[in-house]
């Protein structure tokens, strides 16, 4: 017992002379415990599947996947492979989530306001929306606006035709499709005219932080878009065009050929996304202006200050810090939950890679963890945006 007690007062005087030791120390053993446990369930795996006769490995991206997917951002057909498959599903994917997103926050911005409002109408309008939205669940929405809605447009032949350039019919929308000359110069144009507002933005601010002088930022930033937009489409050449949807037929099939078509999966899965988290974010919004302590809201009101100007100037800025944090929750649910696009046959990461890549390939283990890796960076990424933009809005202490 003496011998062990001198060995951990030993231990104990070590420690205390090399603190970080004691800091990483148990934290190298609980990884090292980790990489045990998962190289443990590997090897066993990969043992069973070698006994079955079952190949391993990701070699298997480069084969051809011949299958075709219904949509996709870049070209694709059957004879490309698997590694571009997972591209188009994850093209797909992040292109439902960002729409989503947009949607959600605009919409649910602006229900969070109304909902506030003093007007008994809008605030029970509000209310309402809220109410009805965020208790259905969310695949039964979706179901709602594909069965229910879209799936009932009419035919190719017999589309709806709104201001006659959008059509609408069972196989989805189409609009005219913009053609370009010399994009790339407003495409230059238009990113030097948002950086020369960023700039003015920010000049701004620090001027009416330290002078307390207001400047009109979104009308000088209008003017500022516009002109540095109009000098560019001017000497640029830079030309529009509009090419239109038309109608065709082959072998008694009609279609519209040309434009931009949106197909009904897409629609469905965006609009069901954006309405249902909308609400979900409406009352972070909601919370975070209520959670304004009410005196500065009196004091900005003494000093003359409208209650638009109130709202943009004191409300917002403070409440923001409040409504990020569960925000950021909020769209990392909206891209998992756009999984549930395999429902509707939306041809997003899981139906193509996890659904149709695994039934031919077989190769369970590397496109199910492909898969997870994919959601657990765009998650990871999302938080880290909205942490930086949190902590971008936080208060700094002097």
């Amino acid at each position: 017992m003496k011998l062990l007690k001198k060995n951990i007062e030993k231990l104990n005087l070590f420690l205390e002379n090399y603190p970080k030791i004691g800091i990483y120390f148990p934290q190298f053993l609980i990884i090292l415990l980790l990489g045990i446990i998962i190289s443990y369930f590997s090897l066993n795996a990969s043992t069973n599947m070698a006994a079955r006769g079952i190949e391993t490995g990701f070699g298997f991206l480069a084969n051809k996947a011949s299958f075709d997917i219904q949509f996709s951002l870049i070209d694709f057909d059957s004879n490309d492979s698997y590694a571009r498959a997972y591209l188009v599903g994850l093209l797909n994917t992040l292109l439902v989530s960002g729409i989503g997103i947009f949607f959600a926050t605009v919409i649910g911005f602006f229900v969070g306001v109304t909902r506030l409002s003093s007007n008994i109408l809008a605030s029970k309008v509000a209310e309402a929306y809220i109410e009805i939205f965020r208790n259905i669940p969310l695949l039964l929405q979706i179901f709602f606006w594909y069965f229910a809605i879209l799936r009932l447009l009419p035919s190719s032949d017999n589309s709806l035709i709104l201001f006659n350039f959008v059509f609408a019919n069972i196989k989805g929308i189409y609009v005219p499709r913009f053609v370009w000359e010399n994009l790339n110069h407003f495409v230059y144009g238009f990113l030097f005219s948002i950086l020369a507002i960023y700039l003015f933005v920010s000049f701004s601010k620090k001027k009416q932080e330290k002078t307390g002088v207001q400047v009109p930022t979104f009308t000088t930033s209008l003017v500022i878009f516009f002109t540095i937009n109009f000098i560019v489409i001017y000497f640029g050449n830079v030309g529009l065009s509009l090419s239109y949807p038309v109608l065709e037929t082959n072998r008694g099939l009609y279609n519209y050929m040309g434009g931009v078509s949106v197909i009904p999966e897409l629609i469905a899965l965006a609009f069901s996304l954006s309405l249902y988290t909308s609400t979900f974010i409406a009352e972070c919004v909601r919370a975070g202006i209520l959670g304004i302590d009410k005196g500065q809201k009196e004091a900005a009101a003494s000093i003359g200050l409208s209650k638009g100007q109130i709202l943009k100037l004191i409300v917002i800025p403070q409440a923001l810090r409040i409504i990020i944090p569960p925000v950021t929750n909020q769209y990392l649910n909206l891209t998992k939950n756009s999984s549930l696009a395999a429902a509707i046959a939306y041809p997003d990461i899981v139906l193509v890679f996890a659904g149709t890549a695994l039934m031919q390939t077989g190769k369970a283990i590397e496109i199910v963890s492909i898969t997870m890796l994919t959601y657990l960076t765009l998650s990871v990424s999302i938080s880290l945006l909205m942490n930086w933009y949190n902590k971008k809005n936080s208060i700094v202490e002097r």
